[in-house]
């Protein structure tokens, strides 16, 4: 068995997240039934570096795949996406994995960009790719907040009831917001995130930027470790996964 890195963009309207589930199609299913003709039909099983929610997009998602034949990365890539049409997901990039290499246990960085439409009118183009916020919307003060949850945290209060993480504290690396126009781009990175938490934050710092919480009150919701004490969970169509780090990059170097 020959195992393949696999680096990937998705739209997930549509799908009900990355994972299987019994109530409609997923990006793993799509993926794993294309890869199924490599195999000869055998079930190919994968391992994804985050677990999307439904209508979650992806800018360069990590997974892996085993396959029984040594085929040429390029090859992979190119019958994978043959398999997956109609389908709105893409193979980017394909590379022999590391050994021992894990695309969910080996990354050390996590990036997610969350997108605000910051205007009247309605979107028509970027329509279930951001969050439409027509009111007051002060993308500084975002930023200014959002520096509050920079470094190592108890996140209870922006993490999903269903949660299934062991330990609620994470370590946030960096938070950004910018206004480029009409849209107010929220950045975010840390190695790992609970179930939740980006849409959570934004959706908490969303009201910040509106005017109805203050600094103070962001704070002292981090401090209260309780899911009620945060602001409302941002709708799904606005996130993105952008990009996965490594410490060796299985696509460094890759032509494909």
């Amino acid at each position: 068995m020959t195992r393949y890195a696999l680096r990937l963009e998705y739209d997930g309207a549509g799908f009900v997240g990355w994972q299987r589930q019994p109530n409609g199609l997923s990006v793993q299913q799509v993926l794993e039934e294309a890869a199924a003709h490599l195999t000869g039909g055998n079930p190919v099983a994968s391992i994804v570096a985050g677990r999307t929610d439904a209508g979650v997009h992806a800018e360069g998602q990590v997974a892996l795949v085993e396959l029984p034949a040594d085929l040429p990365p390029v090859r992979v890539r190119e019958a994978l996406n043959f398999h997956m049409k109609p389908h709105a997901v893409a193979v980017l990039a394909a590379a022999p994995a590391p050994e021992g290499w894990s695309p969910r246990f080996s990354a050390i960085q996590r990036h997610y960009r969350y997108i605000i439409l910051n205007r009247r009118a309605r979107p028509a183009l970027l329509a279930g790719r951001v969050w439409h916020v027509p009111g007051r919307f002060d993308a500084a003060a975002m930023h200014t907040a959002g520096q509050l949850l920079l470094g190592r945290h108890d996140f209870t209060t922006f993490r999903a009831t269903s949660c299934q993480a062991k330990s609620p504290i994470k370590t946030i690396e960096r938070v950004a917001v910018r206004r480029e126009g009409d849209l107010v781009v929220f950045e975010v990175s840390a190695r790992s995130f609970l179930h939740h938490q980006v849409r959570n934050m934004v959706g908490t710092l969303k009201l910040v930027a509106e005017g109805r919480w203050d600094g103070d009150r962001l704070a002292s919701a981090l401090a209260a470790l309780d899911r009620r004490a945060g602001g409302p969970t941002a709708p799904p169509e606005g996130l993105s996964l952008v990009a996965v780090d490594y410490p060796h990059d299985p696509f460094a170097g890759t032509t494909n």
